[in-house]
């Protein structure tokens, strides 16, 4: 596993965070919002992309690819493999799948001010490779020589998890001996936020920036914008074990539907969401007692956990009263299309360390929010399976279920 996030820049740093509630939030310090009604974000901190990539090519690149290389090449390192050993044969079976929301969307604002003030020949001629959301992954590939299928989908808030999804697939049907899957976002822009601040889709508290993210809590008010990465090395299983690779988990199963419903509110009933927990149970073999923990998508807005709250008991039944939840958004804030990804370490970590993640600033009770969702202080118990969600803009659902990995 690799990650770059608000409250960790790499893997175990966040995973320690995260148990130890401490939120990423904070002022905003990548331009002035002094004009703008939110003030606040959940922003990487002290991150250098020259330790990972190239320095021309770091100029060339958006943050959004330098969160994904980087943190790509901390779970490709921590993973045991050295790709420069490998033959091109062997190489040619590894995939790379690192999805996003919005992509290098900065390169479209920077390019559009250059040639708006200085003419078009002044735009730099790397804008649209940069802006391209299939970039993340395709630098990965390039970097150690992968050839094999290298993908991004681009599912809004599902994207994360939709990865994982795919490197199951990829895998399950022979392309692939091994995916570097996971998720990358750097939308903290002046237009985001003025766009997402006018939805009404942010919370306003900005004289608690640490306190704004407050997922099933009946006081929430919108999420906490969040930049970041996380990318997990995924492989089959023969493979793993024929290398002696480091098996922290596998992946049992994982669904993906729609709510056919609106542009950016969750179909009220849930149904959309509890078919493709349902469906990934499925997929999986297994049912609702079978999951120990899960990570939902929880993201403080008034509309997201209630429908999410619905979803839970309409795919778990009565398991959902004693089902652990937590929500990672509650400290790192919403990374939109990386926000799955984050959410597959959250899992892995459970499953690995025993611990239940808090769900930080959880003040009041919402009646109509009434599940489990480990309010505030870690949990210490035995995870052997954990589910994810994912929920998209769109009604776009993603599901995926991790299992303690015995041979």
């Amino acid at each position: 596993m690799g990650a770059v996030t608000p409250i960790g820049n790499d893997a175990q740093t966040f995973w320690t965070n995260l148990l130890a509630g401490v939120s990423g939030g904070g002022p905003i310090t990548s331009f002035d919002a002094s004009a703008h009604e939110v003030k606040i974000a959940a922003e990487v901190k002290d991150f250098d992309p020259s330790l990972t990539m190239d320095r021309k090519m770091v100029r060339r690149m958006s943050r959004f690819i330098h969160l994904g290389v980087a943190a790509a090449t901390e779970a490709i390192a921590r993973s045991g493999i050295d790709f420069a050993t490998w033959t091109p044969e062997q190489r040619d079976r590894v995939g790379v799948v690192i999805n996003t929301g919005g992509g290098g969307i900065e390169q479209i604002v920077e390019a559009s001010d250059v040639l708006r003030t200085r003419g078009p020949g002044q735009v730099s001629p790397f804008a649209i490779p940069a802006v391209s959301g299939s970039m993340a992954a395709a630098q990965v590939s390039m970097k150690y020589g992968l050839m094999g299928p290298v993908m991004t989908q681009v599912a809004a808030c599902a994207s994360g998890v939709i990865a994982f999804q795919d490197a199951l697939r990829l895998i399950a049907n022979g392309e692939c001996d091994v995916v570097v899957a996971g998720g990358s976002e750097a939308p903290l822009l002046p237009m985001a936020f003025a766009a997402l601040g006018n939805m009404g889709a942010l919370s306003k508290r900005n004289d608690d920036p640490a306190g704004a993210s407050r997922p099933f809590d009946r006081t929430r008010d919108g999420f906490l914008f969040g930049e970041g990465a996380a990318v997990l090395v995924i492989e089959s299983a023969e493979h793993a074990i024929a290398r002696g690779a480091p098996i922290l988990a596998e992946i049992i199963g994982a669904a993906l539907t729609a709510d056919a419903f609106h542009i950016s509110a969750p179909e009220p009933t849930g149904r959309g969401a509890a078919m493709a927990m349902a469906g990934a149970m499925r997929h999986a073999g297994i049912g609702p007692t079978d999951i120990d923990y899960l990570v939902a998508h929880g993201t403080s807005t008034p509309l997201n956990d209630v429908t999410e709250t619905k979803a839970i008991k309409r795919a778990f039944g009565e398991r959902a009263a004693s089902l652990p939840i937590s929500s990672p958004k509650s400290m790192v804030g919403h990374l939109l299309g990386a926000a799955g990804a984050v959410a597959g370490i959250a899992a892995v970590g459970a499953i690995q360390d025993g611990w239940i993640p808090p769900t930080i600033n959880y003040r009041e009770p919402d009646p109509e929010c009434d599940l489990d969702y480990t309010p505030n202080v870690k949990r210490k118990l035995r995870v052997d399976t954990a589910m994810i969600n994912g929920f998209g803009f769109g009604g776009q659902n993603a599901v995926a279920i991790f299992r303690r990995f015995e041979a």
